[in-house]
């Protein structure tokens, strides 16, 4: 995504306000967005509320479309100052947001996470590929007689999808569309297993929007369940249910090891180090969005944002990386501290 530089928020100062410019700014910083973020940023934040004379920002989890949504809705103190995503903002939600003013946005790209399929570890892990994942999940399916003719999903267990799997029912228990990991786990895992299929594959060079509705429908009989946006309610669920798996990211297998574990994609483990190379094949990076309007008004913006894009948190051996985080390279490090620092924002393609 290009960036520029943009001239400073002051002019929108007053509409910061009260109605009648009578009532102060907020105090504090408000955060909406992603799930999987949010256990990145409450750790910044708690450390910026002790280290800073600033109050602790309160951040909502809402799941990164919902994020946007309320982010986009307007400037102001009734509209959040940050959301965090699992995934790059969209061009329509930056249209949303300048149609309702918010047209000076900084993106910070904080790191990197995986997403996981895990399972209690009461059961054996799972050995799976893209192709398994697609097969698995997808409403609609190549038929094994004809891979040319599409046709309803009919696999009802692991063992149906793949013979080496386990005769165990599919259920897996996910987030719902407004969640940015739903959005990269469609991209990263579904696309890839469909594109294992020739014809698919041909369909996604020369009719993009017609593979990807094969490819990001999920099915609906009760195989794939919408477990919304508290990824930690994912793992108690799959925790007291042996046969499930859910989907969530990397941070909270790391954080639950003793209880659930990682099942391997196309031969490789969501591992630290497996992501941070690249060898993973569904990793993606994370965000956070910045209202450059309310940067000067709000109190503590500037002193988080340094927080959050300092060695200490986001760095190769920051506190970021207890909390599971994939730290980003040093040059790319710089590259968003750089823009933080000068407050760069982003364009609407």
């Amino acid at each position: 995504m290009k960036v520029k530089s943009i001239i400073a928020a002051g002019v929108f100062s007053l509409s910061l306000m009260g109605v009648n410019g009578a009532h102060a700014a907020r105090d504090y910083i408000s955060i909406v967005g992603s799930s999987t973020v949010y256990p990145f940023a409450t750790v910044v934040a708690e450390n910026f509320g002790k280290s800073s004379s600033f109050k602790t920002p309160k951040i909502e989890s809402t799941g990164s479309g919902g994020g946007f949504k309320l982010f986009c809705a307007g400037v102001g103190v009734s509209h959040p100052d940050i959301t965090n995503a699992s995934r790059a903002v969209k061009s329509s939600e930056l249209e949303k947001c300048a149609a309702n003013g918010v047209k000076d946005v900084v993106e910070v790209k904080i790191g990197y996470d995986g997403i996981v399929l895990a399972n209690s570890k009461e059961t054996e892990r799972m050995e799976l590929s893209r192709k398994d994942i697609f097969l698995a999940l997808a409403k609609e399916v190549p038929d094994p007689q004809n891979p040319e003719k599409l046709i309803s999903n009919p696999y009802m267990t692991w063992k149906d999808v793949n013979a080496s799997l386990p005769a165990t029912k599919i259920e897996v228990l996910g987030p719902p569309p407004t969640s940015g990991t739903r959005d990269a786990f469609v991209e990263l895992a579904m696309e890839g297993g469909a594109k294992t299929f020739a014809n698919l594959a041909a369909l996604s060079k020369s009719d993009k929007k017609a593979f990807k509705n094969i490819a990001h429908t999920l099915r609906e009989d009760g195989a794939y369940i919408e477990a919304g946006e508290n990824d930690n309610l994912i793992v108690q669920k799959v925790q007291a249910n042996p046969a499930a798996l859910g989907i969530f990211g990397f941070s909270f297998l790391d954080q639950n090891t003793d209880v659930i574990q990682g099942s391997t994609v196309d031969g490789k483990a969501p591992t630290f180090d497996n992501i941070a190379e690249g060898e993973y094949p569904v990793s993606r990076p994370l965000f956070f969005y910045v209202k450059k309007a309310h940067m000067d008004v709000i109190p503590g913006i500037n002193a988080f944002l340094a927080e959050f894009t300092s060695e200490k948190a986001w760095g190769d051996e920051g506190y970021l990386t207890d909390k599971g985080m994939i730290p980003m390279p040093v040059e790319e490090r710089k590259e968003y501290a750089d823009n933080v620092k000068n407050l760069k924002t982003i364009e609407i393609q």
